[in-house]
């Protein structure tokens, strides 16, 4: 496999492991229902790499190459710059981002870059822990440390001072949390997907977070086994990126909406269903390893040859 989002995030994989505990009390200001505040707590895993489509309406843009059962193909990722989605700037940004996928090379992301993980971007992951306390939620992420804050029962900044994971707002409504994250920060690596497709500062995600019985959670997994495949198949469970196979319960399904009107003619939603992870993951350090395994040669990191005194 070449250098690939996948690569990267079975390279990262190092040896010491996390564990947390998810303390769920009521929301802050009790301006909520008297509905239970749902448990979304603990370790969720999924098994694929990419977004499930909806079932109606515009969805993400899809890779143009294909393994031979019609799935996506991990190895080579070529974003559908002739969806009708994509305005034409966009358009031209992912067809040169897909033929460097062709050529055999890998076009720079913020994964395989060790960078920060914007939003959306960082909803590919495969492995999340939800922490919910009383006036915030905060989702771990598996690959390199990632992390974002959720502050609940409040409103954005008249002025939001950009940064990589934005400013998330969330607040339950019913069984489901709600999440409202605008002010994401834009640079040389920003991307909505792994397939590069491009945004601009004026992104606006909606995330939709409730649990499904395990029925609605197996349908949705079917859903997107046909468009991609299942890229972790050789991973033990012991590394923590895999599904419980013994499990039946409810799984967690995130539903989320991307609006960026530079980008996008019209906005477009996508969900990622999670089932209960087989064991705590390992920690990733791709910020740390300066060894690029699938090329044999350390990393160009910047250095300075002048004396420090």
């Amino acid at each position: 496999m070449r250098k690939s989002i996948l690569g990267i995030a079975l390279g990262a994989v190092a040896i010491a492991g996390i564990g947390f505990v998810a303390l769920l009390v009521a929301p802050g200001d009790g301006s909520q229902t008297d509905a239970p505040v749902p448990d979304l707590s603990g370790l969720w895993a999924r098994e694929y790499l990419g977004f499930e489509p909806p079932e109606s309406g515009p969805g993400p843009v899809a890779n143009l190459s294909r393994i031979p059962t019609g799935q996506s193909n991990p190895d080579e990722l070529v974003g559908d710059y002739k969806n009708p989605l994509l305005k034409p700037a966009a358009a031209e940004v992912l067809k040169t981002r897909g033929e460097i996928s062709l050529s055999g090379k890998t076009f720079p992301d913020p994964s395989n870059q060790c960078a920060p993980h914007p939003m959306p971007y960082i909803l590919w992951q495969w492995e999340i822990e939800i922490l919910q306390r009383k006036d915030e939620v905060v989702i771990l992420y598996m690959q390199d440390h990632q992390f974002r804050h959720v502050r609940l029962n409040s409103a954005h900044p008249t002025h939001v001072t950009p940064s990589w994971s934005g400013d998330s707002v969330g607040h339950y409504e019913g069984d489901t949390l709600v999440i409202d994250t605008a002010g994401v920060k834009v640079g040389p690596l920003s991307m909505v997907d792994v397939l590069g497709t491009p945004q601009s500062e004026a992104v606006h995600v909606v995330e939709r977070y409730r649990l499904v019985d395990y029925e609605t959670a197996i349908e949705a997994l079917k859903r997107a086994d046909k468009e991609h495949i299942h890229v972790l198949p050789e991973i033990s469970v012991g590394d923590g990126v895999a599904v419980d196979p013994a499990y039946r319960g409810k799984g967690l399904q995130l539903q989320f909406t991307v609006d960026d009107p530079n980008v996008f003619t019209m906005p477009w939603s996508a969900s990622s269903t999670f089932l209960r992870a087989a064991s705590e993951w390992r920690e990733g350090v791709c910020a740390e390893n300066t060894r690029e395994y699938y090329a044999n040669k350390d990393t160009a990191i910047p250095t300075d040859d002048t004396p420090d005194f």
